[in-house]
């Protein structure tokens, strides 16, 4: 079967989800996941969600 959904929400988001991630400072980077950072809400990347978390 094919998956012709996938990523779908993703095309909605502006760029496409990729932006800055304001912990590591990456550019053009998927920032998907949000987190409240010193009391602000922020969208960071996939691996500075998982360092958050711990």
């Amino acid at each position: 079967m094919s998956k012709a959904h996938r990523g779908t929400g993703i095309r909605e988001l502006p760029n496409q989800g990729k932006a800055t991630c304001p912990v590591c400072k990456r550019e053009s980077v998927k920032c998907l996941y949000e987190v409240e950072i010193e009391g602000a809400k922020a969208n960071v990347c996939k691996q500075c969600n998982a360092k958050l978390k711990k």
